[in-house]
């Protein structure tokens, strides 16, 4: 693998690393992704040629350990890849074998992903006994400027030979969900209702539809050869349809075979049925250089919003980070009703469920694509009502969002999940992670300190966050010995830890993320309910049924809750600190790799709820969200003194006893190292931007990217090393650059200023406005004031008084 500048490119054809590949080559446009598998290949063992449309799911019904149980996947649509071929050299009767990588006959095999113009570019030479070869060139794009179109086209050079290349191109629809091998048990076929067919100008079609969910799929492709040879024929099927081409070939002249696809579905607004508009879309596309032409520009566009300017090979994989969290999240999203997938639109993990990613995701997307965090917050706020009833039928008040959320908002964690170690049906009792609501809360916060948008921030946003503070005022129990408040029976971020040891009830008392978040979320509902206008907040009020005494109690509770400490650092949770140690050096010893701890523990007949060990960053997210003055504060107004010594302590503490099991622990550590331990910042900076690309998770990349992941490396070099905050109208700096990363930049949004150029170097920075008619930047470097005026720039050293 290479990585120079711009590109990414795999040399060699290794089918053990194909899913690795095939999930990092993925091409997407925000509206629907297509994994980079091979064109020529069919789905199986080795290769996975998966498409997802954003926010397209299916509910299906299986039977697990005598269990029935219910669950919604983001759906495998038809395949609109397959393109294969052979060769017919003249004078022989017979074609020669269909080709692909796994065939004997390849000689040399290229995959090359260009970021900058979004395109994947395979290379392929296969050679036969005769010493006649065949170079194939495929180039693809899923068109970032029409994005309901995609584009192949594939090249044909011989060598030592004259004849013709016989090519079938067409459409799949006889799919599955078999991306992710432990679900195969499950129930993986989510499509029915085929029907194929071929128009009378060429073009060919295929129209299915979701078994539950209803939604009507249609794509629809054209095809142009060049030179025309004799055969050019359509072949429908019962699942799918194929176009026959037979195109002569020589030595100087090659021949070229051009696919364009539309995919459209019934859940697309202001359009036709689908199919009449697929078949509408690809009549009227222009021709295929045409497409890349405009292509190019809508990626060149995106590239000057989103630009990050980072060097060495740190650069390459943020540039590479960037790049698909646009595919997945782009100017397109805007339009949808659609969260963030965890797995971005990469592949079957995680059911393509939206989790709390959200959080690692829109603080970078609020500094760049603001109209795209606003469209992922109304996606939570559409689902409000299924979030009121899901805390009505928890005899509480306020909404309670899903851990895991999909179509309607429903929660959709799986009951049971499979122990691939043990071979064990396990309870899943992570639906009892309510922090997500905290994490709505805080997205909707930071979204309108970095935009500006009262207008969300009063209606929608003002909607969801006094919801979400009902619901913590609602779960939290008055303890008259602790003269505290206590949330009870709730899981934290960690996720190993459950339930206390033996006990016969899940979840955990006063979680100290969950605590901490849930004061946070309380208080600023308060402030809403201080500043909305008049016109705003009596309707509001009236329609919540919100009174000055329900009010009062959530201020009780915002600075009585209970955060338990032990040994003088912060327990993760009540009982934390009488949990037993765990010999670490000696699991290491005996199994290398202990990211998946719990699978380890349950295989042996024990469990992570006895030991102090956690998966991930718990306690230390508090350090991510809150810089050290907000932090300290939360815990003053909770009566608690938090300094630098008592969080370095519980730094140190939970540092040795995560086995970070997730991708995002590394993000989270990096984040909090580079203000309390910066020579240690570094290891866990390079984990977190090496998690896909390396897949430390040890085959998880394969099922689809961490999303959160890596927009969470982009957010460390934008905010948490710069320490770039935007509150109080301004924005506020505080440095913490790495030695191995001291001089980079940052181009951002700010409310009304597009393309804020930030220069961070080990010893100033350098702050440049843009010129417009707006007024001057306020900010702040470690405290100290000042303004930059639109068309000026201003450089601060540190040691400026």
């Amino acid at each position: 693998m290479t990585a120079p500048g711009w590109t990414w490119t795999y040399e060699g054809y290794d089918p053990e690393d194909e899913g690795l590949r095939e999930a990092l080559c993925t091409l997407g446009n925000g509206r629907f992704a297509t994994r980079g598998a091979a064109a020529e290949a069919p789905a199986g063992p080795v290769h996975y040629p998966g498409t997802y449309a954003a926010g397209l799911y299916n509910r299906s019904t299986s039977t697990v350990a005598d269990r029935r149980v219910e669950n919604e996947d983001l759906v495998n649509l038809p395949n609109w890849l397959p393109l294969r071929y052979r060769i017919r050299p003249r004078g022989t009767a017979e074609p020669g074998p269909w080709l692909s990588p796994d065939h004997p006959q390849l000689t040399g095999h290229r995959r090359t992903l260009d970021l900058r113009r979004g395109t994947l570019t395979r290379w392929s030479s296969y050679e036969d006994d005769a010493g006649r070869r065949l170079t194939v060139t495929e180039r693809r794009l899923v068109h970032m400027a029409e994005p309901d179109l995609a584009v192949q086209r594939a090249v044909f050079a011989a060598t030592g030979w004259t004849g013709t290349v016989e090519v079938a191109a067409g459409l799949d629809g006889d799919v599955h969900n078999r991306g992710v091998a432990r679900y195969r048990a499950l129930a993986d076929g989510h499509l029915t209702g085929w029907e194929t067919g071929a128009e009378d100008d060429g073009a060919c079609w295929l129209r299915c539809r979701t078994r539950t969910s209803g939604v009507t799929i249609a794509l629809a492709a054209r095809f142009r050869a060049a030179p025309r040879g004799g055969t050019d024929r359509c072949e429908p099927g019962p699942r799918g349809v194929r176009r026959m081409f037979t195109v002569p070939v020589s030595p100087g002249a090659p021949a070229t075979v051009d696919k364009t696809v539309a995919l459209h579905t019934s859940r697309d607004r202001a359009r036709a049925a689908p199919l009449p508009a697929a078949l509408e879309a690809v009549r009227r596309a222009p021709a295929v250089p045409r497409l890349l032409a405009s292509h190019h520009r809508a990626w060149q566009h995106l590239w000057r919003q989103v630009r990050l300017d980072v060097p060495g090979m740190a650069g390459r994989i943020l540039r590479l980070h960037l790049f698909h969290l646009l595919q997945t999240l782009s100017p397109h999203t805007a339009r949808l009703d659609v969260g963030v997938p965890a797995r971005g639109l990469h592949g079957e993990a995680y059911r393509g469920h939206v989790f709390w990613d959200e959080l690692f995701v829109l603080p970078f997307l609020n500094l760049h694509l603001p109209e795209v965090s606003r469209a992922l917050l109304a996606y939570r706020h559409r689902r409000l009502p299924a979030a009121r009833q899901a805390a009505r039928a928890a005899g509480r008040t306020g909404a309670m969002y899903p851990w895991q959320s999909g179509s309607d908002g429903r929660e959709e964690t799986q009951r049971l999940h499979l122990n691939p170690r043990s071979g064990r049906w396990l309870p899943d009792h992570s639906h009892l992670q309510h922090h997500v609501g905290s994490a709505i809360a805080y997205n909707v916060w930071q979204y309108w300190q970095a935009s500006g948008d009262t207008a969300f921030l009063h209606t929608k946003g003002a909607e969801m966050v006094l919801e979400i503070a009902r619901f913590w005022a609602a779960s939290a129990d008055w303890d008259p010995a602790l003269e505290r408040y206590r949330i009870r029976g709730v899981v934290g971020p960690d996720e190993y830890h459950d339930g206390y040891p033996d006990a016969d009830r899940p979840g955990l008392d006063d979680n100290a993320y969950t605590n901490v978040t849930a004061a946070w979320v309380l208080t600023r509902a308060l402030d809403l309910c201080r500043t909305l206008p008049e016109a705003r907040r009596r309707p509001l009020f009236e329609r919540l049924a919100l009174s000055h005494d329900e009010r009062q109690h959530w201020d009780d509770v915002a600075h009585r809750l209970h955060v338990p400490y032990h040994r003088g650092v912060i327990s993760q949770f009540a009982g934390y600190g009488q949990l037993a140690e765990l010999d670490w050096a000696g699991y290491r010893a005996r199994y290398g790799d202990v990211r998946r701890l719990d699978r380890i523990l349950e295989a042996e007949g024990d469990s992570v709820n006895r030991y102090q060990a956690s998966k991930q960053a718990d306690v230390l997210m508090l350090g991510y969200l809150f810089s050290p003055s907000e932090l300290a504060g939360v815990f003053a107004q909770l009566g608690y003194r938090l300094d630098d010594d008592g969080w370095r302590a519980t730094v140190d503490h939970y540092l040795h006893r995560t086995c970070h099991g997730s991708t995002l622990s590394a993000v989270v550590h990096a984040w909090v190292l580079a203000r309390v331990r910066r020579a240690d910042a570094w290891t866990y900076c390079e984990e977190a931007l090496t998690g896909d690309v390396a897949d430390v998770q040890g085959g998880t990349t394969a099922e689809g990217i961490h999303l959160g992941a890596m927009a969470g490396t982009l957010d460390f070099v934008q905010r948490g090393m710069t320490g770039l905050e935007t509150r109080d109208r301004a924005l506020w700096l505080d440095p913490a650059p790495l030695p191995q990363l001291s001089k980079f930049g940052v181009r951002f949004r700010y409310r009304r200023h597009r393309d804020i150029d930030l220069r961070i170097h080990p010893d100033r920075v350098r702050l440049t406005v843009p010129d417009s008619e707006h007024a001057a930047v306020r900010a702040r470097l470690r405290g100290r004031p000042f303004t930059v005026a639109p068309g000026t720039s201003r450089r601060i050293d540190f040691s400026d008084p």
